[in-house]
Parts: structure tokens; C-alpha cells; sequence
């Protein structure tokens, strides 16, 4: 009797053997899926990871023009630190210094050139901060309710801009978009709705194919 449970209990191991075979097969797929997908991701999925910080991706990315307004603070210089209007030209006229083209630098970029030019005979160790008072607007255009010029705000997404601009119409293609943009000049075929919005940017809003 003994020998025919142990018979028994074999018969019955062995579904489960197989049963656990078939899972182990099915997670290894699903790895194998998941590390194709990994190594085949777009590089629009991994500049999308990138622009987690807006701020950050502003001070790096983000290139200075006309139309922008910027406050300069040159620590213990106070007749040098001020709100400055970058001109038509791209320029800002700076204490001292004199005119300086800022247009196609980005905010590191002009804090090291300010750093650099007072150290050339008016400072010994010059300490500069920059920030963007306010920014030249973007546009939206296409198929939302109220398309035109808006003023930029610190870190929106395509999300936001469309909100700003009344949302969609009922023939818009939703969820994707075609940027523009002058700084670096890029054109961004498919934006979604996390995509940062640069200052400058001209979003299209293409209408739906059915």
C-alpha cells in the first residue's frame, strides 16, 4: 500500500513539474521582452527620462535671446547687479563691461563669460548669479480652441500648453504634437504630453486622420 501512495504521489508530481517548467518559460520571455524593449527605446524615450528637472534643463539647454529679461546679481557689486532686457540685436549693455552679445548662450554659459569679463581688470574674484526674469512667450497653433502667443511659465509641458490654450478640438490628434523650436534649432516630430516646453517653442496641434 505504501509503494502505490508513493506511485500516486509521482504521478501527481509530475503536471506540476511541467506546469512550473511552462512559468519559468513565460518569465524568461517576459524578460527577453522587457530587455529588447530597453535596448531598442527611442532616443526620444531617453530624453524624456532627461527632463524630469525643468529647471535644470532650462539652465542647460535653454539658449538666452531677444525678448528675455534677465536679473544679474554681482555679489558685494551692487551698482553692478540689476534687471537687464536682452535687445533686438541679442545684447545686453552691462556696467563697466559694455555691450555683450548674450543671444545663443545659455544661462552657464553668460554667468562664465560675466565671470570672465570682470576678471579682465575691474574684479578680483567675481561671484555672479543669473536668472531669467521673464521669458519670451511660446505658441501654440492647430487644433485647439484658442490657439496663439502665451506667456512662458517655468517648467510646463505640452500638457500644460494645451490647457492654456483651451484644450483640444474635436479633430485634434491628441497626445502628440510637432515643436518647433529655435533653441537648439530641432524640429520634435511626435512630442507627448510630458514633452518640456523651451521658451520660444512653436507647437502644432495636426488634426486627426479620422
Amino acid at each position: 500500500m505504501a509503494a502505490g501512495r508513493i506511485n500516486v504521489k509521482r504521478k501527481n508530481i509530475k503536471p506540476v513539474i511541467a506546469a512550473i517548467r511552462i512559468m519559468d518559460l513565460k518569465k524568461i520571455s517576459t524578460a527577453f521582452i522587457v530587455i529588447v524593449l530597453l535596448l531598442t527605446a527611442s532616443p526620444w524615450t531617453v530624453q524624456a527620462q532627461g527632463e524630469k528637472e525643468p529647471q535644470e534643463f532650462l539652465e542647460t539647454m535653454y539658449t538666452l535671446g531677444s525678448g528675455d529679461r534677465l536679473k544679474i546679481t554681482v555679489f558685494g557689486e551692487d551698482d553692478l547687479s540689476g534687471e537687464f532686457q536682452v535687445d533686438g540685436s541679442g545684447y545686453i549693455s552691462f556696467p563697466l563691461i559694455g555691450e555683450i552679445r548674450v543671444s545663443g548662450l545659455n544661462m552657464r554659459g553668460l554667468e562664465g563669460e560675466l565671470v570672465e569679463r570682470l576678471q579682465d581688470g575691474y574684479l578680483i574674484d567675481p561671484r555672479v548669479s543669473l536668472e531669467v526674469m521673464n521669458y519670451r512667450p511660446f505658441y501654440i497653433l492647430g487644433e485647439v480652441n484658442s490657439p496663439g502667443q502665451y506667456e512662458y511659465v517655468s517648467g510646463i509641458n505640452l500638457h500644460n500648453a494645451v490647457a492654456m490654450a483651451g484644450g483640444y478640438t474635436h479633430r485634434a490628434r491628441r497626445n502628440r504634437a510637432e515643436i518647433t523650436r529655435t533653441n537648439p534649432d530641432t524640429i520634435i516630430e511626435n512630442a507627448d504630453h510630458s514633452t518640456v516646453i523651451l521658451p520660444g517653442d512653436i507647437i502644432n496641434i495636426r488634426e486627426r486622420f479620422f
